[in-house]
């Protein structure tokens, strides 16, 4: 069976696509220093308890493992954190993507990296391509930006082939209920306002009201993190079938407002979100879509669980069975 390592597995998004990696046949290996990711996430292959600062132990996991591919997820995310702490992100999600880029270069493997549409910065279209220019805003999105740079350069230079991905809004949970959204401190938008709604969190703020949008609260991207992990397991089969070194969005190509989805966590819940209203915040757009043509002609991705309802109802069900995300 074809072993694919999984860094950063015990996460969200990593978790749900190692559930979909043996879902596909193929043999799902965790590599995660626990920080963020939960133990009881992995449950479809081996743990290798690593963090992606130390080179020695990505090594000693390739060597024992033998994957054929290397899908990499660790990373600091949190935008406002990136901001007050940047030194931190650059240690982290560069010098430990440094890290992966070598152990995958001696290895002789491809990586699929898990980049993001904040790499794209302020929309210049509501609907971005892969060629909108990059600007990021924040630390988080020039990290991501800069590891996908250097995974050029990596292909350029070594062969090293790589697919990056970039996804928009991920969101929703297993439908089985295994496993689902539960960070440690919830930034996430359904997430906030489905714990609002539960009375977890005391309100969900909207912050700004008067877009140049049809409700006047600003548009996303919302995709289900099964479908994510979909688009994964297509990028890995793509690289291992000689697929060349490429970037590609992740979305739907369908955008909801906030107050859209605030409609729906009361419409599937069958009650109110307590809202509070609040100005714009600095360098949030109005509207913020995948184009998902490239997607589709590469990769064969067809989004199938992104159905609003069914992202808020698969989320609900996760929440409600009492999870704590600030926990």
């Amino acid at each position: 069976m074809t072993t694919i390592l999984v860094i950063g597995g015990a996460g969200y998004i990593g978790a749900h696509t190692c559930k979909a990696l043996a879902g596909a046949g193929l043999n799902p290996v965790t590599f995660d220093d626990l920080s963020e990711g939960h133990r009881d996430f992995v449950r479809w292959g081996p743990l290798v308890q690593g963090d992606i600062r130390d080179r020695a132990a990505l090594d000693a996991a390739i060597a024992d493992h033998a994957p054929a591919a290397i899908v990499h997820f660790a990373a600091l995310i949190e935008v406002g954190q990136s901001v007050a702490d940047p030194a931190r992100f650059y240690a982290n999600n560069i010098g430990g993507s440094l890290n992966i880029a070598d152990a995958a270069r001696a290895a002789g493997i491809p990586v699929v990296f898990s980049s993001t549409c904040a790499t794209y910065g302020p929309p210049q279209e509501p609907t971005l391509t892969e060629v909108h220019p990059q600007n990021p805003i924040s630390p988080y999105g020039r990290t991501k930006l800069v590891v996908e740079w250097m995974l050029r350069d990596y292909s350029d230079a070594y062969g090293v082939r790589s697919a990056s991905l970039r996804y928009f809004n991920a969101c929703g949970a297993n439908a089985g209920g295994a496993i689902g959204e539960a960070h440690r401190t919830e930034t996430h938008l359904i997430p906030r306002a489905i714990l609002a709604r539960l009375g977890k969190l005391p309100e969900f703020g909207i912050f700004g009201t008067d877009y140049d949008t049809p409700d006047g609260t600003a548009i996303r991207d919302y995709i289900h993190v099964d479908d994510l992990a979909d688009a994964h397991v297509r990028a890995v089969r793509y690289l291992l079938d000689g697929g060349e070194t490429t970037q590609v969005n992740i979305g739907t190509g369908q955008g909801y407002s906030v107050r859209q989805i605030v409609d729906a966590v009361e419409r599937v819940s069958g009650g109110p979100v307590p809202v509070t209203l609040g100005p714009r915040r600095a360098g949030d757009p109005p509207a913020l879509v995948a184009d998902t043509t490239l997607a589709r002609d590469l990769l064969g991705f067809v989004p199938r669980h992104s159905d609003l309802d069914h992202i808020v109802s698969t989320a609900l069900a996760w929440h409600r069975r009492g999870v704590n995300a600030e926990a």
